[in-house]
């Protein structure tokens, strides 16, 4: 009974969580959130509340335990520091519920700053960083959503891209004190105090996230310069990184469970300029049928831009990196060394 009730509770996503704790509060002590919501937050959570439908009570009571403690963590961590707020945690809670929620709201604190580049136009963002130091550029996109910092990398000169990627992969951490006098200089908006510990900024984590959301020009020509520069680096974020060759790794069964959620023109695309080895590895691992529309598609498909086939590639990776996420297959970029059966 008690599985079926935590597996009714994970369920709910974050947006049903917060409809929730809304709907929890009651129409009078909620109008109060609403006040603290921008335009797109509060459209975004009434619809979630509309949506919601029954929540049973262990669901709500379990919710409004979760958002406590988040509450009480982002406190602690704000009045102590997040040492302070670790130990208060642990003796609350315990040694891996006190890491979660460190995990948690540390990753919302961080999203506090240089907010002002997420919301901005993306081109104006560009125009407005590209005269920036490349320490300073790193510093800024390391607080945006990958993709977004992919599409400002891209665009920048190709001698200070490959130095803001540089400088992202070997960032370790910033002083509150810098990330705030950078944040005012910049934007003139800084309106939240961090912790007085050091976040975890950067890292090659981070840019290998942000090189996956890049297209596959700008990816290269990244790459064929760092390797020049720094073949150890531009090695060190590629083995993190999952890319269109690296389907020759992976294992039959996961091959063949990716091409499933693939559209078929996409497979045809992407696999106009494929090795021989490429080619047979997508065969083997279709039906006769498919296999022979397939081939007789790539016949007859001409003139195909080099960027239509990079962007079919692209949504292939995207599609496997989230079958990956949702543990439906394995990547096998170390080689079957790496699989244990």
């Amino acid at each position: 009974m008690e599985a079926t009730r935590q597996s009714r509770q994970d369920k709910l996503n974050i947006g049903q969580k917060a409809a929730a704790v809304i709907a929890a509060l009651g129409a009078e002590k909620a109008s109060k959130v609403y006040k603290y919501l921008n335009e797109d937050e509060v459209e975004k959570l009434t619809l979630e509340v509309a949506r919601l439908g029954h929540v049973e009570a262990e669901q709500t009571e379990k919710v409004l335990d979760d958002f406590y403690k988040t509450c009480l963590t982002q406190k602690v961590v704000t009045d102590g520091g997040m040492e302070y707020a670790r130990a208060v945690l642990e003796k609350a809670y315990g040694e891996s519920v006190a890491q979660e929620l460190l995990k948690k709201v540390g990753k919302h604190m961080k999203g506090r700053s240089f907010d002002f580049i997420k919301r901005g136009d993306t081109k104006n963002l560009i125009s407005f960083l590209q005269h920036e130091r490349p320490q300073t550029i790193a510093l800024v996109l390391s607080y945006v959503d990958p993709n977004q910092a992919a599409e400002l990398i891209s665009n920048l000169s190709d001698e200070k891209r490959l130095k803001v990627v540089e400088s992202i992969a070997r960032m370790e951490s910033a002083s509150p004190e810098v990330i705030k006098l950078v944040e005012k200089e910049l934007a003139k908006k800084f309106d939240s105090i961090l912790t007085t510990d050091f976040m975890t900024i950067g890292g090659i984590d981070y840019i290998a996230g942000v090189m996956n959301h890049m297209d596959r020009s700008s990816e290269k020509a990244i790459f064929d310069a760092m390797s020049q520069e720094d073949p150890d680096l531009a090695e060190t974020i590629r083995k993190k990184m999952f890319v269109f060759e690296d389907i020759l790794g992976m294992d039959n069964r996961s091959i063949q469970r990716f091409i499933r959620e693939c559209d078929m023109k996409d497979v045809v695309y992407a696999l106009k300029n494929a090795s021989q080895e490429m080619l047979g590895i997508f065969f083997a691992n279709m039906s006769s049928r498919m296999s022979e529309t397939i081939q007789s598609d790539l016949e007859v498909t001409v003139n195909v831009k080099l960027r239509d086939v990079e962007e079919a590639q692209q949504r292939i990776v995207a599609i496997i990196r989230k079958l990956d996420e949702e543990g439906e297959l394995v990547l096998g970029k170390g080689g079957k060394d790496d699989i244990i059966a």
